[in-house]
C-alpha cells in the first residue's frame, strides 16, 4: 500500500465545527438546506450546492457542480478554509456512546485502487459515480474523505495513540447527533517517514463506508494521468482522500429491512410458513433484538418473534451465504415474500441501526409496513473475507458509525 502526506486545506482552528458537515449522501437537499440555514460557513454550499439555489433545483444541473467551486473559491477568499504550508498527516477520532475511534487522514494512492489493493465489498453505479466525479473535476479536489479499514498494527496504532496525548487542533461536539470530533495534526517528519514505511507494508486497505467516492476519487485521478503527456507519477491527482482505521476499532451496525405487504398470506399463514427453515418463538411486545448470527427478530401485528435458522439452510463455509442478510433474502424475502431484487423492488425499505429497533415498530404500527425484520451486525472479519476472497456483499449490509465529518481536511489535487 502506498500513500502520502499532503497539504490540506482546512478551517482555521475556531471554525472548525461550524464548517464541517455530515458527508452529502446522509442527508437530502432540503435537510441540507435546513442544516446550513443562517450558516453561510457550512460545507454543505460546497458539497450540496442546490441548496443556494431555489427549492426544487435538480442536485445534477450543471449550474450546481459550478456553484460548488464557486463556494469553494469563495471559502478560500474568505479565509473560512485554508491550505497548510507543509504535507502533513492527520489523526481524525470520532466518539459515539462513549466509544472512540482513531483513523490516519492520508492521501491514498490511485493505482492501489485501479489494481484492487484498496478492496470493496459493494458495487457501485455509475450515475452516482459520474455524480461524484463531477465533484472532483469541477473542484479539482476530493472535498470529503473516504473511510478505509486495515488489519490493526501494534507499532502504526502505537504513533496514532501517542499523537493523541498531545494538543488537538480541533475537539468539538455535535449539536446535531452528540457526537465528538477531534483532530491532530502529525508534523513529525520521524513519524511522517515511519507512518509510510509501516503501511507501505500492508497488502491491502478496505473501504469500509464510500465505496462511490473512492471510485471517482480514483477514476478522476486516473483521468487526469492519461490525460497529461508529461505525466510522471507523484503529480497530487495520483493520490486520494482517506480516513484509515484500524478494523477491530470500527463498528458495524446492524441494517433492518420493513415490508409492505406478506405477498397474500395472513400473519398466521405467514408464520407458519416460516417454521419450514427457521425456529419460530413468540417474544411479546417488547423489542427483541437478536443476540447471534442466524437469529433474527421479526416483528408483526404488535408482536416480536425470534427466528433461528435451521441447521442446513445455510453454508459457514461460503463467505456469501453465511451473510444474515443473504439468509434472510433467500428464505423470507424471495421464498416467502417474492421479493428478488433488494436494489428496485418499491415493496421493501431498509433502515440503518443508528435509528433504532423502536424505528422498525414505529413503521409497522403506523400502518406504513406490515413487517420488520432486525438484523445481527455483520462483522468486520466478515467483511474483510468477503473483500478478499473477491466477493461482494448483498445491497444494505453494512452501516458504519458514526459517518465520517467532511470539511475537516480537504486534498487539492494540484
Amino acid at each position: 500500500m502506498k500513500i502520502k502526506p499532503f497539504r490540506g486545506i482546512r478551517p482555521p482552528k475556531a471554525l472548525a465545527k461550524q464548517v464541517s458537515s455530515r458527508p452529502y449522501d446522509v442527508l437530502n437537499s432540503a435537510e441540507a438546506r435546513e442544516e446550513a440555514a443562517g450558516n453561510e460557513m457550512s460545507l454543505y454550499h460546497i458539497i450540496k450546492p442546490e441548496i443556494n439555489f431555489e427549492v426544487g433545483t435538480d442536485e445534477h444541473d450543471e449550474r450546481v457542480y459550478k456553484a460548488a467551486r464557486e463556494q469553494f473559491d469563495l471559502f478560500r477568499e474568505k479565509g473560512w478554509l485554508v491550505q497548510d504550508a507543509e504535507e502533513k498527516y492527520y489523526v481524525y477520532a470520532q466518539t459515539m456512546d462513549g466509544r472512540t475511534q482513531y483513523g490516519l487522514v492520508v492521501a491514498a494512492w490511485v493505482e492501489d485502487y485501479m489494481e484492487g489493493r484498496i478492496k470493496k465489498h459493494e458495487l457501485t453505479r455509475r450515475d452516482k459515480e459520474e455524480d461524484r466525479m463531477k465533484h472532483v473535476r469541477v473542484n479539482n479536489a476530493n472535498v470529503e474523505p473516504v473511510f478505509f479499514a486495515y488489519p490493526h498494527h501494534e507499532e502504526l496504532d502505537g504513533i496514532v495513540a501517542r499523537v493523541c496525548q498531545g494538543v488537538p487542533e480541533y475537539d468539538f461536539v455535535s449539536d446535531l447527533d452528540g457526537f465528538g470530533h477531534t483532530l491532530w495534526v502529525i508534523s513529525d517528519e520521524k513519524d511522517i517517514a515511519r507512518i509510510t514505511e509501516l503501511v507501505a507494508e500492508m497488502p491491502a486497505m478496505y473501504i469500509a463506508d464510500g465505496h462511490h467516492r473512492s471510485a471517482a476519487a480514483a477514476l478522476v485521478g486516473n483521468e487526469k494521468k492519461l490525460q497529461n503527456p508529461n505525466h510522471q507519477g507523484d503529480e497530487e491527482y495520483n493520490y486520494f482522500l482517506a480516513v484509515c482505521f484500524p478494523d477491530d476499532q470500527l463498528h458495524i451496525m446492524d441494517y433492518n429491512r420493513v415490508v409492505k405487504d406478506l405477498n397474500g398470506m395472513t400473519e398466521a399463514q405467514f408464520l407458519e410458513a416460516l417454521k419450514d427453515d427457521f425456529d419460530v418463538e413468540e417474544m411479546g411486545a417488547d423489542i427483541y433484538r437478536p443476540e447471534a448470527l442466524h437469529v433474527f427478530a421479526l416483528y408483526m401485528g404488535g408482536l416480536w418473534y425470534k427466528l433461528t435458522a435451521k441447521a442446513g439452510r445455510y453454508d459457514d463455509n461460503d463467505p456469501i451465504g453465511v451473510l444474515d442478510v443473504t439468509i434472510s433474502s433467500n428464505l423470507i424475502l424471495d421464498k416467502l415474500l417474492g421479493i428478488k431484487d433488494l436494489r428496485s423492488d418499491k415493496r421493501i425499505d431498509f433502515v440503518g441501526g443508528i435509528r433504532g429497533l423502536g424505528e422498525l415498530k414505529n413503521r409497522v404500527d403506523s400502518g406504513e409496513m406490515k413487517m420488520a425484520l432486525a438484523l445481527y451486525p455483520v462483522t468486520m472479519k466478515q467483511l474483510i473475507d468477503i473483500a478478499d476472497t473477491g466477493n461482494i456483499m448483498p445491497p444494505k449490509t453494512t452501516w458504519f458509525e458514526p459517518k465520517l465529518r467532511s470539511g475537516l481536511v480537504i486534498h487539492e489535487l494540484v
